[in-house]
C-alpha cells in the first residue's frame, strides 16, 4: 500500500484508481489518505460510497475509530457527540475544510459545493445514475474542476467485465501491477488464478462432498519453473507497470488481488473455488473478491465467431452421445422460433435443429408445421432413432391464450406452455399449475403452465459455454448450415450480459447494444428447463440405445409413461 498512498503526496497525479479483492488493505489506504489530507494538506472533500446508509455504517466502523485513536485527526475533529460540535456522522469539519459523507445515488450531494478532493469507496457498486444526472464519477470530476491540485482516488473490488468503472479508470493509468520475483529467472510478474497450480482430493459423497486442497505452487510465466507457495510469499515484490508514460496524463493505477494477502491462505481461496465452481451464482463472488478477476457474462467466449468456430460436422441428424431431445419454442407475433437439443450424460448437449416457422401464432396452420417437428424422429448413424420428449413452447406476448389452448390440444405429445419470470426467488424450474383461457369461439378451458426462472438459465447456458472439452457441460453446435446454426443464431445466444442494478442492489440481465435478437437464447434456455423437468433415466436410455436391455411392451410403456407423468410433472 507505501506506493499507492505515496502517490496520494505526488504532485502530478490527480487521479489514482485501485482495483483489488477484498481485506487487501484498499480501504485502509483510502483512510490514511483522508488521514493524512486532514492534518497536513486540508480542503473540501467528498467521501462516496455507493448509498446513504452504506457511508453512514463507514462512517461509525471505520472513519470514527481511525479520528479516535489518532492524536493529531482527534485533535482537529471534534466527536459527532460533542455537545458543542458542528461534526455529524455524515460531516466532518476541521482547520482547513469539511469531508461530506454521501451515497453515488444521490444527486443533489453529488453536484452541491466544490471539492478539491474525492475519495471514491467500492465505485463499481455505485449507482449508475444519480438520479436523472447522469454518471456519478463524470459529476465529480465537474466538483473538483476549480482546483488545480485536485486529488481524485477510486478503488473497488472488480465485477463484470465490460460494465466496471474501475477497470475503465485502470485502463487510463499507468496499469501496475504487484508482481513477485521468480526464484528461478529473477522476472517479475502478476499472480493470477492462471498461474496458480493445486493439487486436491475430494472426500465424502454427492451432497455431502468435500474439497481437500493437498498442495499449492506458482507457475512462472516466464520460465515455467514451479515455486511453493510459502516461497514465493517471502519473494521480494514490486509494481511493475504496464503503461508507465500515463503518469503524463496524471493518472496511475494499481491492481492486486487475495493471493498476496497475509491473511489468506491459498489453500482457502481455492477450496472456496472447488466448492463454487458449478454455481456461476458463487462462482462470480470467488473471481471477483478472492480473485481480483472480473468476471466474464459471455462464457469467456471473445465473440460470436469464436463460439461459431467450435461447430463440428456431426455426420448424422443425432450424434453419438445424444440419449434424450427436448425442444423449446419462443412465440413472436408473426412466427414460431424454436430450437431442438439433445442431451447426454451430464448436462452434455448438443443443438440438433435452429428453425423458424413464418405464421399467426393463433393459426391452426402455424401450430400443424410445429407437429411435424415434434412428431418427427431423428435418427442416429446406425440408424437408431429419437423422438422430442418434452417441449415447453413460451406463452408470454401476445398470443398468450392460443397458445393455452394449443398446448393444452397437445397435451398427449408432452407440449406444455411456459412463462419466464426473472424474479430473484422464482426456482429455475417448478411444478405446473392450471391456468384457464378462453378460445376465439368462446369456449374455456384449461391447460398446464410453468413458471421458468429465466435468469437461473442464462447464468446456466453461459457458464456451460465456457467448458471447451468434450464432456460434462459442454455444448456442441452443429457446422451443416441446414441445420440453421448459422452467424444468427450465435449472436442471437450471445446477446444479453448480466449488468449490476444499484438501486435495487442485485444483478440483472440486459441485451449486448447491437444484438437486439434474443430469441436463440430464449429457445435454448425453454429446452433446458423442458429437460430438467423431464429429469430422465439416461442410464435406462443408453441402454436401450445400445440393445442391452429387452423392448418393453406397449402396454407397460403406457402404464410407465402415465405414472411417471404424474410423479414428476405434478399433473
Amino acid at each position: 500500500m507505501k506506493e499507492i498512498m505515496d502517490a496520494f503526496t505526488d504532485p502530478q497525479v490527480n487521479i489514482i484508481a485501485v482495483v483489488a479483492s477484498s481485506q487487501v488493505g484498499k480501504t485502509e489506504s483510502l483512510v490514511n489518505m483522508l488521514g493524512y489530507m486532514v492534518d497536513q494538506d486540508p480542503g473540501p472533500a467528498l467521501y462516496v460510497l455507493p448509498t446513504k446508509d452504506f457511508a453512514e455504517d463507514f462512517s461509525k466502523r471505520r472513519l470514527a475509530p481511525m479520528i479516535r485513536d489518532t492524536e493529531v485527526s482527534s485533535e482537529k475533529i471534534s466527536d459527532s457527540k460533542s455537545r458543542n460540535s458542528n461534526n455529524t456522522i455524515t460531516k466532518k469539519t476541521y482547520p482547513g475544510g469539511m469531508i461530506s459523507l454521501i451515497g453515488s445515488n444521490s444527486a443533489t450531494d453529488l453536484a452541491g459545493t466544490p471539492a478539491r478532493y474525492v475519495f471514491a469507496d467500492e465505485i463499481d457498486r455505485w449507482a449508475r445514475s444519480a438520479g436523472t444526472e447522469g454518471d456519478p464519477w463524470s459529476l465529480l470530476e465537474r466538483r473538483t474542476s476549480n482546483f488545480y491540485n485536485s486529488k481524485m482516488v477510486a478503488v473497488s473490488t472488480p465485477t463484470v467485465k465490460g460494465a466496471s468503472k474501475i477497470e475503465d479508470l485502470f485502463n487510463l493509468g499507468t496499469m501496475e501491477y504487484w508482481s513477485v520475483e521468480c526464484p528461478h529467472c529473477g522476472e517479475y510478474s502478476f499472480i493470477n488464478f492462471d498461474t496458480v497450480r493445486f493439487k486436491h482430493h475430494t472426500i465424502g459423497e454427492r451432497n455431502k462432498k468435500q474439497y481437500i486442497v493437498d498442495e499449492t505452487s506458482w507457475a512462472c510465466p516466464v520460465c515455467g519453473c514451479i515455486t511453493e507457495e510459502n516461497t514465493i510469499k517471502r519473494q521480494p515484490m514490486k509494481w511493475v507497470a504496464k503503461s508507465p508514460e500515463a503518469i503524463k496524463n496524471g493518472c496511475r493505477s494499481f491492481w492486486i488481488n487475495g493471493f498476496y494477502s497475509p491473511w489468506q491462505s491459498w489453500e482457502k481461496i481455492i477450496t472456496r473455488f472447488l466448492e463454487a465452481k458449478k454455481d456461476p451464482e458463487l462462482l462470480q463472488p470467488v473471481y471477483n473478491t478472492l480473485f481480483g478477476q472480473l468476471w466474464e457474462n459471455r462464457g469467456d467466449l471473445e465473440s460470436e465467431e469464436e463460439l461459431q468456430e467450435r461447430a463440428e460436422m456431426y455426420g448424422a441428424e443425432l450424434p453419438e452421445g445424444v440419449l434424450c431431445l427436448t425442444m423449446g419454442v419462443d412465440t413472436q407475433d408473426n412466427r414460431l422460433e424454436y430450437e431442438v437439443v439433445g442431451y447426454g450424460m451430464f448436462e452434455e448437449n448438443w443443438g440438433i435443429e435452429r428453425g423458424i416457422i413464418m405464421g399467426n401464432p393463433a393459426s391452426s396452420e402455424t401450430w400443424e408445421k410445429l407437429d411435424a417437428i415434434i412428431d418427427r424422429v431423428w435418427f442416429f448413424e446406425n440408424g437408431r432413432g429419437l423422438k422430442i420428449s418434452l417441449t415447453f413452447v413460451d406463452s408470454g406476448g401476445h398470443y398468450t391464450q392460443e397458445v393455452y389452448e394449443n398446448c393444452a390440444i397437445r397435451q398427449n405429445k408432452r407440449v406444455f406452455a411456459i412463462k419466464g419470470a426473472n424474479r430473484i426467488d422464482t426456482p429455475y424450474t417448478a411444478p405446473p399449475r392450471k391456468v384457464d383461457y378462453n378460445t376465439a369461439s368462446g369456449h374455456k378451458g384449461q391447460a398446464w403452465l410453468y413458471m421458468i426462472g429465466v435468469d437461473s438459465g442464462k447464468e446456466h447456458i453461459m457458464s456451460g459455454l465456457k467448458i471447451k472439452e468434450p464432456g460434462a457441460r459442454m455444448s456442441h453446435f452443429p457446422k451443416e448450415l441446414e441445420k440453421g446454426y448459422d452467424s444468427l443464431f450465435y449472436s442471437g445466444l450471445l446477446s444479453e450480459h448480466m449488468i449490476y442494478d444499484s438501486a435495487k442492489g442485485t444483478w440483472k440481465w440486459e441485451k449486448i447494444p447491437g444484438h437486439e435478437r434474443n430469441e436463440a437464447l430464449d429457445c435454448r434456455n425453454y429446452a433446458n428447463a423442458a429437460f430438467k423437468v423431464l429429469h430422465p433415466n439416461l442410464d435406462k436410455i443408453r441402454q436401450q440405445l445400445s440393445g442391452i436391455q429387452q423392448t418393453v411392451t406397449k402396454q407397460s410403456t403406457r402404464k410407465r409413461i402415465k405414472r411417471t407423468t404424474y410423479d414428476e410433472g405434478g399433473f
